[in-house]
C-alpha cells in the first residue's frame, strides 16, 4: 500500500507549497532535549499541563531549538487543554510548518487533526489527514480521515481517488457490514460531486 500512498501523493497534491511540507526530514533532539519532550507528552497525556508546558518551555528557550516542530505543536495541544484556543492554534501551525513528520508521534497528529478540525482550519486538517495516511497507510481510518478532509474542502476528485484506491485494496466478504458503509459514503461522495450517472 505505501506504493499507492506515493502514487496518490503524485495526483492529490499538486502545488508546490503543500509538496514541500512532506519532504522536510524531521529534527532530532539530543537525549537531554529528548527526555525532555518525552516529559512533556507524558504530562499531557496525564493531563498535568503546566508541568507540560515547563518542559515544553525547558526545549523552545534553548535557541537551536526554539523553532522544534514537535515541541512547538505540544505546547499548543497543552494550551488548547487550558482553553487558549487562538494561542494554541497559532502554536500548532508553527510546529506543523516547522517540521512535524515523526513517526513516534502518532497520536499528536491526531490530536492535531481534532484541533485543526475543530478550528476550522480545513487546509491544515487535509494536510495532518495525509501525513497520517502516509505513517499508517494500512489503517481503514488513515484513508477515510484523508477523503473526509478533501472531501470537506470539495476537491472531491481526490476524496473519490482516495476512496476508490482503497476500495481496490479490500477483499469483499458477505455481509461485510463496514464494506457496505464505506460504499454508502463512497456513492453520496460521488452524488455531491455531481457524478451520481456516472
Amino acid at each position: 500500500q505505501r506504493g499507492e500512498v506515493s502514487d496518490l501523493n503524485d495526483r492529490c497534491l499538486n502545488s508546490p507549497t503543500q509538496r514541500d511540507i512532506w519532504t522536510v526530514m524531521p529534527s532530532q533532539l539530543p537525549p537531554k532535549e529528548n527526555n525532555l519532550f518525552k516529559r512533556v507528552v507524558k504530562c499531557y497525556e496525564q493531563k498535568q499541563y503546566k508541568n507540560g508546558l515547563k518542559f515544553a518551555k525547558q526545549i523552545l528557550s534553548i535557541p537551536k531549538y526554539a523553532d522544534h516542530g514537535e515541541t512547538l505543536a505540544m505546547k499548543g495541544l497543552i494550551l488548547n487543554c487550558l482553553g487558549k484556543k487562538e494561542e494554541a492554534f497559532d502554536l500548532v501551525r508553527r510546529g506543523l510548518r516547522n517540521d512535524l513528520q515523526s513517526q513516534d508521534n502518532i497520536q499528536i497528529l491526531r490530536d492535531l487533526s481534532l484541533l485543526q478540525i475543530q478550528m476550522r482550519d480545513l487546509e491544515g486538517y487535509r494536510d495532518t489527514r495525509y501525513q497520517l495516511l502516509k505513517l499508517r497507510p494500512g489503517q481503514r481510518a488513515s484513508w477515510i480521515g484523508y477523503s473526509m478532509a478533501c472531501h470537506l474542502l470539495e476537491d472531491f476528485d481526490t476524496a473519490l481517488a482516495v476512496l476508490e484506491e482503497y476500495r481496490k485494496t479490500q477483499e469483499v466478504k458477505p455481509y461485510d457490514y463496514e464494506f457496505s458503509e464505506f460504499l454508502l459514503y463512497q456513492n453520496s461522495v460521488y452524488k455531491e460531486a455531481g457524478k451520481n450517472k456516472e
